[in-house]
């Protein structure tokens, strides 16, 4: 599967505390980089949350931030405790019994009584459960993402190597022709000097011409490092680093076949291969 690490996921859910929002932004990188902005209330949530990723990605630097939004108009809300109202009845029901007094105890002083009105808490361990189960869906939204990108890059990467395959084919249909010519040039370059060669020498001047243009051995590696990369885009696991180091090799081939080159045309494919092989190395920097 290829997967880009350039994605953003949100997730919001509204609970009766209040509303809770995930948001998670991914970008290139080396290994796998997490940073998280959590309400203090909440931030004993690292650990598992980071567990998750770990099990979810294998690379990219991702900003993770949790925004919990209280409900106001609940919060301001008043509450009587009753049971607490009973108890400070029934207590001063016991002092006047005492003091032999009896009188209907005031509501309002009641009131006045810490604890006799609450307002509404947060349920703070509910509404961890509530943003664990919401940060699974913004993992998997963001996997989904990563996909949907990742497929656009393998396109883009698997022309470049359809247009390299042709190429190599190009070259390696055209090289009989180039080493004629290069022989009939010799020819005529050693008719113009009229120069007295010893026997053999024009068979040691082609020989040689041939091992410096033989180019069969660079055409056929590039073709295996094609295939390996047709491959390795189809295998389900995280494969930019190894694309990246097929890259190189791919660069590796292109430049010796530029440096072997007899002929402008063979040089300016050579010069192809090579923007070919840059731009599927830029794509592939995104690629987890």
């Amino acid at each position: 599967m290829t997967a880009s690490m350039t994605a953003f996921a949100r997730q919001e859910q509204t609970t009766p505390w209040g509303a809770i929002v995930w948001e998670i932004r991914s970008v290139n990188h080396r290994y796998l980089e997490t940073h998280f902005r959590l309400p203090e209330n909440l931030r004993d949530l690292e650990p598992a949350l980071r567990e998750k990723l770990r099990k979810s990605f294998a690379r990219g630097k991702l900003e993770i931030s949790l925004n919990f939004r209280p409900d106001t108009e609940k919060s301001q809300n008043f509450c009587v405790n009753t049971e607490l109202v009973q108890q400070l009845g029934q207590a001063l029901s016991e002092v006047q019994n005492t003091l032999g007094q009896s009188s209907n105890p005031n509501p309002i002083e009641l009131l006045k009584w810490p604890g006799v009105l609450q307002t509404a808490e947060v349920d703070y361990p509910q509404v961890k459960s509530i943003a664990l189960n919401l940060f699974q869906q913004a993992i998997e939204q963001l996997q989904s993402m990563r996909k949907q990108e990742g497929d656009a890059l393998k396109q883009i990467i698997e022309q470049r190597l359809s247009r390299v395959n042709e190429i190599t084919t190009e070259i390696r249909t055209h090289l009989p022709s180039i080493m004629a010519q290069q022989k009939q040039k010799l020819q005529r370059r050693i008719d113009e000097a009229k120069a007295e060669l010893e026997p053999g020498r024009l068979e040691q001047e082609l020989v040689l011409l041939l091992q410096k243009a033989d180019v069969d051995e660079e055409l056929d590696r590039l073709l295996t490092h094609v295939n390996e990369v047709t491959r390795t885009l189809n295998q389900d696991s995280a494969i930019g680093r190894r694309l990246d180091f097929l890259m190189q090799e791919l660069n590796r081939e292109a430049n010796t076949l530029s440096s072997k080159a007899i002929d402008t045309d063979v040089t300016q494919t050579a010069v192809e291969l090579k923007v070919l092989i840059e731009q599927m190395r830029e794509q592939i920097q995104n690629i987890e």
